[in-house]
């Protein structure tokens, strides 16, 4: 499949972050439908015996996970994009309870044609003439239970994510963006304009022609997109940073080299540092205090390990070329 790409396009194109569209990639991620990332390991850990419960106690739940297919069609009004950054998780769900049935019994019938057959339970809640609210009540179950609990972690994971390709997207435009999202997206470009390709099964093109590309990073998630109507088109992959930003330092962890340099905790803040962030944003992903994060950033920055960048009335940090080297990264730079 080709996106065709404008310089208009670049404008128009937005980052958003969706409550929703990772609350269905948790799902998946908990019921095994996903590749799961050694960082996720702990939190699938933690959180599946209420995964379990929540599989046992709604059928919805397991014939929600029973559509789901692998580079394949699935179903959009279960996990619509978002409309905006700011779209919180019920303004989502609205939108989701809101689809016509007739719109989701065609959705599902295309969704589930050639696919495996579905459990008896499943087909009966499919067949239900209440399936949109019934589907709607096992996603909102799964949100409460499983991700809202970790948002504040999970949304600043995604905010560090989108604020730092937008910016690369503003200042070296779309080749510079496009072949960091996910080895199945490459940039052609052409002329003026250009191409997103992507690596699927569609053969068809499409064409933005001003309108923009919606972009959506998620923790749990893979790359996904959404080229039909009634919605942009747009493209969810998978956000950088997510090894160092799923919790406190392990205290099990052993130390290494980097830890005896410059303290443990330290080093946390400087391996956390994969895309910059905020002091909150630190706060909220590592599980320390204001002042003690502040203190390392201080120590970081006057030892030449970390810069600060502002923008707006927003104070971000990020490694320098040193500290990309001490933290084992690939020394950073613009894109050549």
């Amino acid at each position: 499949m080709r996106i065709e790409v404008t310089p208009a396009d670049i404008a128009a194109s937005r980052f958003a972050v969706s409550p929703l569209i990772e609350t269905m990639a948790a799902l998946r991620l908990c019921s095994g439908n996903h590749h799961q990332a050694p960082a996720l390991v702990p939190w699938v850990a933690r959180v599946r015996p209420e995964f379990d419960r929540l599989r046992r106690e709604l059928p919805a739940l397991g014939a929600l996970l029973a559509l789901q297919r692998r580079r394949a069609y699935n179903a959009d009004f279960v996990q619509p994009p978002p409309a905006g950054l700011d779209q919180d998780f019920a303004a989502e769900l609205a939108v989701v309870r809101a689809t016509p049935l007739a719109r989701a019994r065609a959705e599902l019938a295309r969704n589930l044609a050639g696919h495996r057959t579905p459990p008896g339970y499943a087909r009966r809640v499919y067949d239900s003439p209440d399936v949109v609210d019934r589907l709607a009540d096992a996603i909102e179950a799964a949100w409460t239970t499983l991700v809202e609990p970790d948002w504040p972690r999970l949304r600043a994971i995604l905010e560090r994510d989108l604020v730092q390709r937008a910016g690369r997207l503003l200042a070296y435009g779309w080749g510079a963006v496009v072949g960091d999202l996910d080895p199945r997206l490459r940039w052609v470009p052409g002329g003026a304009s250009g191409a997103i390709e992507v690596a699927d099964r569609d053969p068809q093109d499409h064409a933005l022609g001003g309108r923009g590309l919606l972009l959506v990073p998620t923790v749990f998630g893979s790359m996904m997109n959404y080229v039909e109507p009634p919605w942009p088109v747009a493209i969810v992959y998978r956000a950088s940073g997510v090894a160092e930003l799923l919790g406190p330092p392990d205290p099990d962890r052993p130390e290494d080299a980097l830890d005896r340099l410059v303290g443990r905790s330290r080093a946390a803040v400087l391996r956390a540092l994969t895309v910059p962030a905020t002091t909150s944003q630190l706060v909220v992903t590592l599980g320390m205090s204001l002042g003690g994060v502040g203190d390392h950033l201080a120590v970081l920055r006057d030892a030449g390990l970390v810069t600060r960048l502002r923008a707006g009335r927003a104070v971000r940090y990020r490694r320098t070329a040193l500290g990309d080297a001490l933290a084992g990264q690939p020394v950073s730079g613009p894109p050549t």
